[in-house]
């Protein structure tokens, strides 16, 4: 049974990364500053081992044994840190011959550097584990429909018929679920055959904001709108919801999320587009559409249902 070593176990996307792991017969190993984090959690049976993702002799200690390592990563808006992660990633596979690295970017990756620190960091990681002399993959997502039922989102469409979001009206994404993510990290991971290289993954349907309201709609049973919001005006209101005060301030993740939105709704085409035929090339399972998803979820309880575990990790 081979073992994999997880970053970002205990976040949003490693919970689901956890789960399909163990399903495919895997022993996930959660790498944790505190190996306590997964107590009082459904994951409290998932061995866990100490590491911190900036000290590279740490990380090379807690990869020993393990056959891939399987990368969520935070968001960090110094490039020297993302440097760091790089690095750390990079020496844990080399010095215990993994045999593969895969990361999940968790957006969307440029070619070239844009000037926002927390993408551009994202570049950097990639090319620290390219350079690692082991196999990789670099899973990079569009966006996460799991967005819509978190608690900065989910209250608005259950109490107020309102989808709000910060992209322009014409702006299409190629929504993907968090399960489908880790199951295409699990493919990439299990597959042999697979070659080294980046793969971008989303959704079978590039949506508008209007698109994906009226299938929320229609699944839901209730009136769902879309209402387009500028990137600033977005990450004011998520600062106001977290920190009690609306002012974003620079290198905040407010600020990375309204730089990242200001890109995407600034380009000619959207990048936030996959088709399924590129994905199919690569990979054999085959993402959920937007209304298979939501109606998997719950659109009378404003509740985000991953807060439970979330908080609970968080509380150790």
């Amino acid at each position: 049974m081979e073992r994999i070593l997880v970053l970002g176990a205990t976040g949003d996307q490693g919970h689901p990364l956890l789960t399909r792991l163990i399903a495919a017969g895997l022993t996930p190993v959660a790498a944790l500053r505190n190996p306590q984090a997964l107590a009082g959690t459904e994951f409290a049976h998932v061995e866990t081992v100490a590491a911190d993702i900036y000290d590279e002799a740490s990380m090379i200690a807690a990869a020993k044994g393990m056959d891939a390592i399987a990368a969520h990563l935070p968001f960090v808006f110094d490039r020297d840190l993302a440097q760091k992660m790089g690095a750390s990633i990079a020496a844990a596979g080399k010095a215990n011959g993994v045999k593969r690295i895969v990361f999940h970017t968790s957006c969307h990756i440029t070619d070239e550097d844009i000037g926002s620190p927390a993408m551009d960091g994202r570049r950097d990681i990639i090319a620290a584990i390219a350079g690692s002399g082991c196999e990789w993959a670099i899973i990079e997502s569009r966006v996460f429909m799991d967005n819509m039922i978190r608690s900065w989102n989910k209250p608005g469409i259950v109490n107020k018929g309102i989808f709000a979001y910060p992209a322009k009206p014409d702006l299409r994404i190629s929504w993907i679920c968090l399960d489908d993510v880790a199951a295409f990290m699990v493919e990439a991971l299990t597959n042999p055959d697979l070659p080294s290289g980046r793969y971008k993954v989303g959704g079978p349907e590039a949506l508008v904001g209007d698109e994906v309201a009226a299938t929320l709609s229609k699944v839901s049973g209730k009136a769902i709108v879309f209402k387009s919001l500028t990137p600033d005006d977005f990450a004011s209101a998520m600062s106001l919801l977290v920190t009690g005060s609306a002012e974003v301030k620079p290198a905040s993740i407010y600020d990375g999320m309204a730089q990242f939105y200001r890109w995407y709704n600034a380009q000619a085409t959207s990048p936030l587009v996959v088709t399924p035929e590129e994905m199919a090339r690569h990979f054999k399972h085959k993402p959920a559409s937007l209304a298979e998803w939501a109606a998997r979820q719950d659109w009378n309880d404003p509740r985000d249902p991953a807060l439970a575990t979330r908080m609970a990790g968080m509380a150790r």
